[in-house]
């Protein structure tokens, strides 16, 4: 079995998002392999998918169609989210200088076990806590 991998949320989103096809299509494969439990992802993940589909998203998804979409995502490993991931979080903002919610993304792929972060908003090719970034759309 190959080392587990974790999804931000950037990627996620960009599955849904008709507006860069090229990305979608990319971010389609990645959903497909988390779903089929080859990517892991958190609760933070779901949740800010979630509101960006409700909220950013123009036009905006309606609320039945986000709940059908999380309902398909149910085969995807989630990562918990405790206390101690939040402390790591805060370690990852300490010692790269990194958002602290991009913090809880690498505290949580820690967490999981993953090699890897598919991930626009982190640096790509750069490691945190021994687990390297990638971008899928390069």
């Amino acid at each position: 079995m190959s080392a587990l991998e974790f999804l931000d949320t950037n990627v996620l989103v960009y599955a849904y998002d008709p507006s860069e096809p090229r990305k979608r299509q990319i971010a389609q494969n990645l959903v497909r392999r988390a779903v089929a439990g080859e990517i892991a992802a958190s609760s933070q993940v779901l949740g800010e998918f979630a509101a960006r589909l409700l909220h950013k998203l123009k036009p905006a998804a309606k609320p039945e169609d986000v709940m059908t979409l999380l309902d398909t995502f149910g085969p995807i490993k989630l990562v918990p989210v405790d206390g101690d991931v939040i402390l790591r979080a805060v370690r990852a903002q300490a010692d790269y200088g990194i958002h602290f919610y991009d913090g809880m993304i690498v505290a949580a792929a820690e967490r999981g076990g993953c090699q890897k972060i598919w991930s626009e908003d982190l640096n790509a090719g750069q490691e945190y806590f021994g687990i390297a970034v990638e971008n899928p759309f390069f």
